[in-house]
Order: C-alpha cells, then sequence, then structure tokens
C-alpha cells in the first residue's frame, strides 16, 4: 500500500494557517476540526506544522500569556514530509523514529494532503486482516 492509497480514500484536504495566526486561534482551529495538528503554509509555502502537543509545552512553560503569540513562535519549521509513492510501511517508520503523529505529503514540491498515524493503523490493520482472510481460504481451500 501506498500513501497514495491513503489519500484516495480519504482526500487531500488539510487544515492550514497563517504564520501569524495566533496560537489561541489554532487552537480554536485544532478544536473545532478535531485534528491534532495543522500545517502552517506562507502563501503555497509550507512553513512548518503546529500540534497540540506544540501549544501544551508552551502553555506549561509560559502560562496563558503565551496564546496572544504567533504560531511561526513555536511551531516546528523543519517538517519531515513523505511523498504520495512511499509505502505506508515507510512513513510507519517514519512516525515511530521521528515520534510525530502527522506527515505532509508533497508531489512535485506542492502540498499533496496530509496523512496521520491513525490513518497509517487503520491501513495497516485492514492490510493484516486481509492476509488472515486469505490464509484462511487457502487453508480451507475456499
Amino acid at each position: 500500500m501506498l500513501v497514495s492509497d491513503i489519500l484516495n480514500a480519504k482526500g487531500n484536504d488539510v487544515v492550514t494557517a497563517a504564520p501569524h495566526t495566533l496560537i489561541s486561534e489554532a487552537a480554536k482551529i485544532l478544536a473545532e476540526n478535531r485534528i491534532g495538528s495543522v500545517l502552517v503554509m506562507n502563501g503555497a509555502q509550507l512553513a512548518g506544522i503546529l500540534s497540540e502537543r506544540d501549544i501544551v509545552r508552551v502553555l506549561a512553560a509560559e502560562g496563558a500569556a503565551c496564546l496572544d503569540g504567533p504560531v511561526s513562535r513555536i511551531m516546528t519549521a523543519k517538517v519531515v514530509t513523505c511523498r504520495p509513492d512511499q509505502t505506508i510501511s515507510d512513513v510507519m517508520q517514519m512516525m515511530t523514529n521521528g515520534r510525530f503523529r502527522h506527515v505532509p505529503v508533497m508531489a512535485e514540491g506542492k502540498l499533496a494532503g496530509m496523512i496521520s498515524i491513525g490513518d497509517v493503523v487503520k491501513w495497516r490493520l485492514e492490510e493484516a486482516q486481509e492476509e488472515v482472510r486469505q490464509m484462511a481460504a487457502y487453508v480451507t481451500g475456499a
């Protein structure tokens, strides 16, 4: 299975914010959309990624006053991305090694979507279940 298989099933919609968006507004965006991260875009250019964890960390360190700052101050600027032609196993390994839950998908230098660890686990589980069905059919001769 490829990253493109996930995007074909779930779509290419990505929730984004501008670098100057207030952290408080980004928190609202995350809550309203029931998502764990938002991509920070400077026009069509990927500038960073902001996760719930980023917000919690800065809140714990600085208190509520940090919410009035821009997301660019706390976002991760060095974003690990993947391509649509990469395998789900490759991306799962990247996420595990990097300890992150969301990966933007870039195709020819442009944002093509985003996948989460939940997406990856769902697809891997479906693959495993299909393998079990095929093995059972083989064993029973069906």
